[in-house]
């Protein structure tokens, strides 16, 4: 957990084993400066606490908030870190034929998709985080978004609308409430567009 005096409220970001670095690093760096506070949420199987370690086996980060304890509402946004967390966090232990991903991560993102459309959160992927997404095609259905090459099919089988920018996908995308970005490459500007849509969120509600 990384604070700020200022104060501004809290972003949950998602995490899981093999998370990417960089962004770590940078969301540590950039949100507490702007005032808000980064709570690391996960499903911790029954822990007090579980240790995790990014991509590159160089950063860890300890978790202390279990997903199925929190509301997204609890939080000014939500962020899906890239690389390999959100495969690791939509694992469903008991799958069942014909029922939708029950896994908690899945079930947190379902109610925060329902906030984010009701106008109330923002919702940001970055990299492969859209896989989160992909765990049931009616998260992702229709929307516009962009994300790295690797997982384009699974984005687009997931009924996901990929927006390119010449030969590659977009840098970053915004469909409403969702803000996605294809890679850490461009994480600083992933940052700066996620804050300005929180902040402008927080006083459309204060000025309702």
């Amino acid at each position: 957990m990384v604070t700020n005096a200022k104060n501004q409220g809290k972003i949950a970001v998602l995490i899981e084993e093999h998370f990417d670095e960089i962004e770590f690093r940078a969301f540590n760096r950039f949100f507490p400066k702007n005032g808000y506070e980064i709570e690391y949420v996960s499903h911790l199987w029954n822990q007090d606490k579980l240790t995790f370690k990014g991509i590159d086996l160089i950063q860890e980060v300890t978790v202390t908030v279990e997903v199925n304890d929190v509301e997204p509402t609890d939080y000014q946004g939500i962020i899906l870190i890239g690389a390999y967390a959100m495969d690791r966090l939509r694992y469903e232990e008991y799958p069942k034929q014909g029922q939708p991903n029950q896994s908690p991560a899945v079930r947190f993102l379902r109610k925060a998709v329902k906030a984010m459309d009701a106008g109330k959160l923002n919702i940001g992927t970055i990299c492969h985080s859209l896989w989160l997404f992909c765990a049931d095609a009616e998260l992702l259905k229709n929307r516009e978004v962009t994300c790295a090459h690797n997982i384009l099919c699974d984005v687009q089988n997931a009924g996901g609308i990929v927006i390119f920018d010449g030969d590659g996908t977009k840098n970053l995308h915004i469909d409403g409430n969702l803000i996605t970005a294809k890679h850490p490459n461009v994480v600083a500007e992933f940052m700066e567009v996620f804050l300005k849509a929180i902040n402008e969120q927080k006083l459309q509600i204060a000025t309702r």
